[in-house]
């Protein structure tokens, strides 16, 4: 069969979830409305955490890194799939699409990383809290957030390298929101299959490893915070860790259904609705959970601006 993309010249198509969409127009309009939230929401977190020298500390340097990685990893993917919706143009240049593909796995693999440190740092606040500043000092904390960019970042180039190496057949359709690694491998002339359990192998030790020490780090907690004697220490410590809880069960409910459940459990729009899910909707949503019941970033915001924008009601 006729090899199409031989050179850096060929494209691909993309055909999200917005194409085969019952309601396209409705769909677009509410991905960019997720899109316009996570851009204000996360960018003023960032703004919060770095201009606020009370948030300095490292519960809010790693949230603010995780804000950070979701403005990003939205960014990668929501402008293109709008602007090509309304352009009718959905294709993607050879390299784009190798682009796309490597800034979303880092991003994605570097976010994972900082959900298992991020679990670590509240089992330290409240388990160890004499000694939280030893164990997670500045140094500590910064070597956290290296080794998840540079774990992450040579995992999707090496992965993002040997995926555009396979020649692919004449069908150009990416039957997916974004270019990601297994959609793309089916449209390869080679077989592929054990370069699939590599992937698959991949995924599970970079989402069940952390999974695992989250895990872990909350069973922790849990037993400590049953033996507080204080009934308003117990809440204070369910109210802390509820927050980080739910995104992590966002985030790692959709990435195993991609990277960990068998092929056979997949289809194209599952798997869009899923890549939906973690690119636009939970990078809107992140920025709210951790913020909306925490007093200390709505007092840094109301500092930050100058003056009193929100209800000055207590937080629920």
């Amino acid at each position: 069969m006729e090899l199409w993309n031989s050179s850096w010249a060929s494209g691909f198509i993309l055909v999200g979830i917005l194409n085969g969409s019952g309601s396209p127009e409705l769909l677009c309009a509410t991905v960019t409305a997720l899109y316009l939230l996570a851009l204000t929401s996360n960018g003023l977190l960032l703004l919060v955490i770095t201009m606020d020298a009370r948030l300095h500390v490292p519960m809010y340097l790693l949230l603010r890194q995780l804000s950070l990685m979701d403005l990003l990893f939205t960014s990668v993917v929501t402008p293109k799939a709008v602007v090509d919706f309304l352009l009718r143009d959905d294709t993607i240049s050879f390299g784009g699409c190798a682009l796309q593909m490597a800034l979303a796995l880092m991003l994605g693999s570097a976010e994972d990383l900082l959900l298992a440190f991020m679990a670590y740092d509240r089992y330290v606040a409240i388990c160890h809290p004499l000694n939280y500043m030893i164990y997670m000092s500045p140094r500590v904390c910064w070597l956290m957030v290296t080794m998840s960019w540079t774990l992450a970042s040579l995992t999707a180039v090496s992965h993002t390298m040997y995926t555009m190496h396979f020649p692919f057949c004449m069908s150009r359709k990416i039957r997916h929101l974004l270019c990601e690694i297994l959609p793309l491998l089916k449209l390869s002339c080679e077989d592929t299959s054990k370069y699939e359990f590599m992937v698959y192998v991949t995924g599970v030790t970079f989402l069940l490893l952390p999974l695992s020490a989250i895990i872990a780090s909350y069973t922790l907690i849990l037993f400590s915070v049953l033996h507080m004697p204080s009934n308003e220490g117990r809440k204070k410590a369910f109210v802390t860790c509820c927050s980080h809880l739910t995104v992590v069960g966002m985030f790692y409910g959709a990435a195993t259904f991609m990277y960990v459940l068998p092929s056979n459990f997949h289809n194209p729009k599952q798997d869009n609705i899923i890549s939906v899910f973690y690119t636009i909707v939970t990078p809107a949503l992140n920025p709210l959970i951790y913020s909306l019941r925490n007093k200390e970033v709505i007092g840094a915001l109301r500092r930050v601006l100058g003056r009193y924008i929100l209800p000055a009601h207590p937080i629920l």
